[in-house]
C-alpha cells in the first residue's frame, strides 16, 4: 500500500492526484470524459470507486476492476521471482527488506508513455512541474476539483504551442504529438498490446518515434504495460544504487550494470524495482 500511495503522491501540489491517509484520489480521463477515481486501502483490501461526469459506457465495471488490478501490480508474479532469488547473495537481502515488492502502475499504458516523454534528461522535480503544466494543458477537469491526466486523443488534438507554452522543448513536443496521434488513428494499438505483450514488436514501432529511445520505452513498458524484464540500466538510480549494494568504489556505467543485470533476466525490471527502493 504504502509503495502504491507514494507513487502517486509524488506531485506535492497534488493537481491531478491526492493521497489522504489510506486513499488515492486520482483524476483521469475515461472513455474521453472527466473522471475521478478513488481507491480506498483497507487490511488485505482495496475498494475503488470511480466518478464519472458523464455516462458510465458498457463494462464499466469490468474495465475499472482491470485497471485498478493493473495500477496495484496484482498481476505480476512475484512470488515466482521471490522464490527463485531469496538467496542470492545481494539480491536476496533486497528481497527479504521488501517482501512482495510490486511495481506500480500508470492508470494507462499511454500515460506511462507520455510521462517517460516528460522526464527525459531532467530532475524529477522539473519533469513534476512540466507534468502539472501538460495536464491542465489538456484542459480537463473533474467536478470534483482535480485535474485530468488526458488520453492520447485530446493530446494529439492540442496544437505545438500549447505544449511549448506548457513548457515543453520543441523536441518534446514533437515527440508527444506524433505519439499521441498514432495511438489516436489506432497505429499503436495500447490496450491491445497490453493484453498480449508483443514487446519486440512494440519496440520496434515505439522506437520508429524519433525521441523515444531504449530508456523511454523500457520504462514505459514497466510502468505501463507491467513488463518486467527491461533493463534499465541506463537508469541513474539504478547504477548509483547498484554501486552501494555491490560496495564498488568508482560510479557503475550502462555497460557494466547491463551485464550485472543481465543474468536476472526475465526480472530485470523487477530487480531495478528493489533497487529503486534501496534508495528510498
Amino acid at each position: 500500500m504504502e509503495d502504491i500511495l507514494a507513487f502517486h503522491r509524488r506531485d506535492t501540489q497534488m493537481l491531478a492526484e491526492r493521497v489522504e491517509a489510506a486513499t488515492l484520489h486520482k483524476g483521469l480521463a475515461w472513455q474521453g470524459l472527466p473522471a475521478c477515481l478513488t481507491i480506498r486501502f483497507a487490511a488485505r483490501r482495496a475498494e475503488a470507486e470511480l466518478a464519472i461526469d458523464g455516462a458510465a459506457g458498457a463494462d464499466a465495471t469490468g474495465a475499472l476492476r482491470r485497471m485498478v488490478a493493473h495500477m496495484l501490480g496484482l498481476t505480476q508474479p512475484v512470488e515466482v521471482f521471490e522464490q527463485a532469488y531469496h538467496a542470492h547473495p545481494q539480491l536476496g537481502p533486497l528481497i527479504a527488506r521488501h517482501p512482495g515488492l510490486r511495481v506500480p502502475q500508470s492508470a494507462t499504458p499511454f500515460e506511462a508513455l507520455s510521462w517517460a516523454v516528460t522526464g527525459q534528461q531532467i530532475s524529477i522535480k522539473a519533469a513534476l512541474s512540466l507534468r502539472r503544466k501538460f495536464i491542465q494543458a489538456a484542459g480537463l477537469q473533474h467536478s470534483g476539483g482535480l485535474w485530468c491526466y488526458p488520453d492520447a486523443e485530446r493530446v494529439a488534438a492540442l496544437s505545438d504551442a500549447a505544449l511549448r507554452a506548457a513548457g515543453f522543448s520543441q523536441g518534446k513536443t514533437q515527440t508527444l504529438i506524433a505519439l499521441s496521434g498514432r495511438i489516436a488513428q489506432g497505429e499503436l494499438p495500447l490496450d491491445d498490446w497490453r493484453a498480449a505483450l508483443p514487446v519486440d514488436d512494440m519496440r520496434e514501432r515505439l522506437l520508429a518515434i524519433r525521441g523515444i529511445g531504449p530508456w523511454t520505452v523500457s520504462y514505459a513498458l514497466l510502468r505501463g504495460f507491467a513488463w518486467l524484464d527491461g533493463s534499465l540500466h541506463g537508469d541513474v538510480a539504478v547504477r548509483r544504487n547498484l554501486q552501494a549494494l555491490l560496495g564498488a568504489d568508482e560510479k557503475l556505467g550502462e555497460d557494466a550494470t547491463r551485464q550485472w543485470l543481465a543474468p536476472f533476466s526475465p526480472w530485470r525490471a523487477l530487480v531495478a524495482a528493489h533497487l529503486w527502493r534501496l534508495g528510498a
